[in-house]
This record gives structure tokens, C-alpha cells and sequence, in this order.
């Protein structure tokens, strides 16, 4: 293998020519709908960002909506963000607090809640306490919960029905309520609303059943974490967008790499060989450890119920068949 070469570059693709297959899938379903606009949530992070930016490139900017959909425990960060780049793209950004509506839920009510919305550095002592005494990460574990693996028995399902599922039901009751207000609103104004998965959530699980993250329409899901950050620095994103760490915005100091065990270029190589892309010798080459091959092949195993068939097809795909990458040397 070429010196040099790394686990992110092992997956690079033609930024124009993906760009341009994103852009003639927005302007089909926009125009098959058709709608007075297109809405999406602008969470702050880079997948949204990227969509927002590639939808007003595409459909202008008078025809994109993006709302902004907050609780006490989002971050500023991405709050910044999402504000950043609406004045970026000269978009309206809907603020909206959701705090009333989960209190109302109880999202707020359990001890788990209460004591994990402090402190950084001890969220992450709790999760490292879990690995270190159930043998995965409280993540592993809510996939394991609703998989076929899944048993009563299991003192790692007990564990996190014990720990981790008062937090996993107030994430999720965010995410399911987010994606039914934006539906809601798609509805009374005729837009067409899409999602901004990307392709390693897809496979690894790392998104809400139900969620604004499960929607039926979305652009990137073709792509890696990786691509997408390669189209956004080839659309010139704002920079304090494409170095951000990103996050669920659920506990203070869990980012999704911390959660998920493995640095985001990693888990992109090992999902692209498990597809038959690259190969062992090159991922290991690049840095990819015999554990984290393990731990995204665990991940996409148990994440399997996850993934249903409603989805359209992605636009793009970044994948090993897909046409889209660049030739190595």
C-alpha cells in the first residue's frame, strides 16, 4: 500500500460528481412532490449543515426551511452552529424550545436523568465504570436490547435496564418528538421533508427507530461520516462546523466516537470491508486495530432490526459499488 495513505483517504470519492448526484435526486423528489419548500432540522452538526447547504445550492435559498429544535440539555456548540451556518446560507432558522413538551413526558423525572446532566468528565467515568463491568458500552448494549440476541438473562441487558434505559427512552422521546413536529409542519405547508443520516449511522444502529434520523427521505445516507466531511470542506462549510467533534447531544462530554467506541474513519474502513470494499491488509495498514473490527462488525450485527425497507434508495453511494471513489495510488 502507498505510503501515506490512511483510513479516511482509503474512501475518498469525486466530490463534483457526488454533489451533482445529490443535487439531481433533490430536484426530482422536490419537483415530484411537488412543494413549496423543503424542511429539515438543523441540529448544528456537520450532517445537517452539509444537507442545508447542498439544498439551497440546489433549490435556492427562498425554497429551504430549516428549524432548530431545542432542550435544556443541548448543547451551545451546536446551537452556535446551526445559527452560523442559517446566516451562512442566508436561510430563516426556526428556533424552538422542546423543554415543555418532554417535561410533560417525563423525560426530565428519573434520577438517571438528573444525575448525568452535570458533569463531562463524570458521564464519562460512568461509561468506562460500564465497559469495564458489563464488557461493552451502554450503546452495544441498547442494540443488543432490541435484537434477536437479545435475553432476559443476559446481566448486560439487566445492567442497562437497570443504568441505561431511563437515558436511552428520554434520547429517543427528543428524537421521535423532533421528527413528528417537522412532519407535522411538512404537512400544513406542503414541504418535503428529508432527512441527514449518513451511511455509518445506517449500519452501526447510530440513530433513533422512529427518529428525525429514520426518515423515508435522505440524501446522504449513501455516504460515510468521512465523505461527508470531504464534500463539506469541498463546499467550504463554515470551519467551526467541519471541526467540531460530533454528538449525540444527549450527556454532557459523550461524543459519538466516545459512545461508539472508535474513531469515525476507522468505523467507516471496517463497515467498507465488511461490504467487500477494501481490504483487511489495507484498513490494518491504515491503523485499524483487530478490536475495532470486532467491535463495528458487533455493531452492524445488532443494529440489523434497526433498518427497515421504507427508505428510497440513497441518491448516492459512497460505497464499494458505487462508482464514486477516486482511484488510489
Amino acid at each position: 500500500m502507498a505510503e501515506g495513505i490512511t483510513s479516511s483517504s482509503l474512501l475518498w470519492i469525486d466530490e463534483a460528481r457526488t454533489l451533482e448526484g445529490i443535487k439531481t435526486y433533490l430536484r426530482k423528489v422536490f419537483n415530484e412532490q411537488p412543494a413549496n419548500a423543503v424542511i429539515l432540522g438543523l441540529s448544528g452538526g456537520i450532517d445537517s449543515c452539509l444537507l442545508s447547504a447542498i439544498a439551497v445550492e440546489t433549490l435556492g435559498k427562498h425554497s429551504v426551511r430549516a428549524a432548530y429544535l431545542y432542550d435544556q440539555h443541548s448543547g451551545h456548540d451546536l446551537h452556535r452552529n446551526a445559527r452560523l451556518v442559517s446566516d451562512w446560507l442566508g436561510i430563516e432558522l426556526e428556533e424552538k424550545s422542546i423543554e415543555s413538551d418532554m417535561r410533560e413526558r417525563g423525560v426530565y423525572s428519573s434520577v438517571d436523568i438528573r444525575i448525568t446532566s452535570f458533569s463531562g468528565p463524570f458521564n464519562r467515568f460512568l461509561h468506562e465504570v460500564y465497559r469495564l463491568v458489563h464488557g461493552e458500552s451502554p450503546f452495544i448494549s441498547s442494540l443488543r436490547m432490541g435484537s434477536v440476541e437479545a435475553s432476559s438473562e443476559d446481566v448486560r441487558n439487566l445492567g442497562f435496564q437497570r443504568i441505561g434505559s431511563s437515558i436511552e427512552a428520554g434520547f429517543n422521546s427528543r428524537h421521535i418528538y423532533r421528527r413528528r413536529f417537522l412532519e407535522a409542519e411538512a404537512k400544513k405547508r406542503n414541504y418535503l421533508l428529508l432527512g441527514a443520516a449518513n451511511r455509518t449511522e445506517w449500519l452501526t444502529g447510530w440513530f433513533v427507530k422512529g427518529g428525525v434520523d429514520d426518515l423515508p427521505k435522505q440524501p446522504l445516507i449513501g455516504l460515510y461520516k468521512t465523505q461527508i466531511h470531504q464534500l463539506a470542506a469541498f463546499l467550504k462549510v463554515p470551519s467551526e462546523v467541519q471541526t467540531a467533534k460530533p454528538s449525540p447531544d444527549m450527556m454532557k462530554g459523550i461524543t459519538d466516537e466516545f459512545a461508539l467506541g472508535a474513531e469515525y474513519s476507522h468505523i467507516d474502513a471496517v463497515l467498507d470491508f465488511l461490504e467487500g470494499g477494501v481490504t483487511k491488509e489495507e484498513i490494518i495498514g491504515a491503523g485499524v486495530t483487530e478490536k475495532e473490527i470486532g467491535l463495528v462488525e458487533k455493531m452492524k450485527r445488532l443494529s440489523a432490526w434497526k433498518r427497515s425497507i421504507q427508505h428510497t434508495l440513497p441518491p448516492v453511494d459512497g460505497g464499494p459499488s458505487g462508482g464514486l471513489r477516486l482511484a488510489r495510488k
